[in-house]
């Protein structure tokens, strides 16, 4: 709700301060008195465009200051929050414009955006006149409003929980189709490098050990002709034993006729035989041990070869050759199992798609239920506000499967027909702008509570009235006021008679200038301002008595 607005130097407003309260606030003067730059002023503390020509003549720049009350929990305390502000229970929005067009921005004293001001604006004030485009006449909140007015919140709720189910689904199916898209590209590939390890089936450490083995088998194939060498002079002329036995028994027929003299070459000549005899053995184990075979070696390089050659293949160590076989037979196998998983998806994907379709039928079937309620509920109101001859209706109109949203499947579009046999239309291009206010009232009447906004602002809604149609529109217009701060700016006594509060606004010019200001009236004032209104320039007794009996009617 709307408690103060102060604004300085402002066109032809040099200091005004203002104090609102709950219920219905008529604004009147005469023709030109500046009711229009109060409401700019307004706009201005709510985000409106600035324009050098708002400061006054002489003044440097304008300051508007609104205070508003917050209701509990109310839309502006999220959007706050959002921004890192604290909020409270009165909010100050405050706009100033230099005499050169530059603008700055407040919200409780700290500086902020003008796009934000507006959209704080917008929360906490409906504006709605002749010229409005905005409010109930921007297609894109209709639904909204419809929404609002049928009271299906459990409805929406499941509409919003099924469409983020279905975009969740939709997303997972999307990743697992790339993934194994990606996949596929090389499944070729891989399964032919998985073939080849398989049949190669190498062994973590079987490099080095093939290696070593080799080494060891080309040292053992030079040591074997060594010692094949040297087993062969011992073996020359019958060995190396023999011809030491075949000395020593010489030698023994001589020794037996020199009476021992030979007896020491004799036991040499033994112990020599004899160990001749274990050299040669420890030669053949000695050969029988070296691990040299012609065919084990070929058949190791062949292996070690083939190792090496599938590592530079795949440009890995060859100890690393059985980790990448396992690796892409791990691929291999998440090929396999996306496929069953992306199926799965699918079938979750359809699941989904029933149930926001479900969801979404149910939101609509309400709608159109709740859009015959308002219709006929506006179209009632029409005939006492002198539009008994127009038509209103709520469209309800299904979207393409690519356009449904957390809302739901539908388009929701308030339309007009002003004459009988006359195409409907948007409200904003068919009616006339006295029509135009007239609709909006009805249609604030019918959906009471629906909008956002605790306070409502109405520019002239009585225009080209009078009598019992100025009287309905004085009648609806409080009974919004039941339910929020109303403001209207009126010519109409019936409708001024109806406000609780009321501002008269009147220019006053001297020698030096011309000034706009605004008088908050006592009973008696608010008398005399409605038989103004009734007679003209001349205030006559009989305006007063139809000024006291427009009010006591208003009680």
């Amino acid at each position: 709700m709307l408690l103060r607005l102060a604004i300085r130097d402002v066109v032809l407003i040099e200091r005004l301060d203002l104090d609102f309260a709950a219920g219905l606030t008529v604004l009147t003067g005469e023709t030109g008195a500046g009711k229009s730059i109060l409401l700019d002023s307004l706009g201005l503390a709510l985000g409106a465009r600035a324009d050098s020509g708002l400061v006054r003549t002489g003044a440097d720049q304008a300051v508007v200051t609104a205070e508003f009350a917050l209701p509990p929990a109310h839309a502006v305390a999220a959007l706050l929050d959002d921004q890192g502000w604290q909020s409270g229970d009165t909010l100050v929005l405050r706009r100033i414009v230099t005499k050169d067009g530059r603008s700055r921005a407040f919200v409780d004293d700290q500086p902020a955006s003008v796009g934000l001001l507006a959209q704080i604006g917008a929360l906490l004030i409906e504006a709605h006149g002749q010229h409005d485009d905005r409010g109930l006449l921007n297609p894109a909140g209709h639904r909204s409003l419809l929404d609002a007015f049928a009271g299906h919140d459990a409805l929406l709720d499941a509409a919003r929980t099924a469409h983020t189910a279905f975009g969740a689904s939709a997303a997972a199916l999307a990743q697992a189709e790339a993934v194994l898209t990606n996949a596929r590209r090389d499944e070729e590939y891989l399964r032919h490098v998985v073939a080849e390890l398989r049949v190669l089936a190498p062994q973590a450490g079987e490099e080095q050990r093939l290696a070593a083995e080799r080494h060891t088998m080309h040292e053992g194939e030079r040591a074997a002709g060594e010692l094949d060498e040297v087993a062969g002079l011992l073996a020359a002329d019958g060995g190396v034993e023999a011809r030491l036995r075949g000395a020593q028994r010489r030698l023994e027929r001589t020794g037996a006729k020199l009476g021992g003299v030979l007896d020491t070459v004799l036991h040499a000549l033994d112990r020599a035989a004899l160990e001749a005899e274990e050299a040669v053995s420890a030669l053949a184990q000695a050969r029988a041990t070296i691990a040299y075979d012609e065919r084990r070696l070929e058949a190791t390089e062949e292996r070690l070869f083939a190792l090496r050659a599938a590592a530079r293949k795949h440009q890995v160590q060859p100890d690393a050759l059985a980790g990448l076989a396992v690796e892409l037979e791990g691929r291999i196998a998440a090929l396999d199992a996306g496929e069953g998983r992306v199926t799965a998806l699918k079938t979750a994907h359809a699941q989904a798609l029933g149930q926001l379709r479900s969801a979404c039928a149910a939101l609509s079937a309400s709608r159109t239920l709740a859009a015959a309620r308002l219709d006929d509920g506006v179209n009632a109101e029409l005939d006492a506000l002198k539009l008994g001859k127009a038509k209103f209706r709520t469209r309800v109109d299904p979207l393409n499967d690519g356009q449904w949203g957390p809302e739901g499947a539908d388009r929701v579009t308030f339309e007009v027909a002003t004459n009988p046999g006359a195409p409907f239309g948007p409200l904003i291009k068919i009616a006339s702008g006295g029509e135009l206010a007239r609709f909006i009232l009805a249609l604030k009447v019918v959906l009471a509570g629906a909008g956002t906004a605790p306070t409502l602002v109405f520019d002239e809604v009585d225009r080209g009235i009078g009598g019992a149609v100025a009287d309905a529109v004085g009648d609806r217009l409080s009974r919004l006021a039941t339910d929020a701060q109303v403001l209207v700016v009126t010519h109409s006594p019936q409708v001024a008679a109806r406000g609780r509060h009321h501002f008269r606004i009147a220019k006053e010019s001297d020698a030096a200038s011309t000034r706009t200001d605004v008088v908050t009236l006592e009973p008696k004032a608010r008398r005399e301002e409605i038989a103004r209104m009734l007679a003209g320039a001349e205030i006559t007794p009989a305006a007063r008595a139809a000024a006291d009996a427009l009010l006591r009617a208003a009680r």
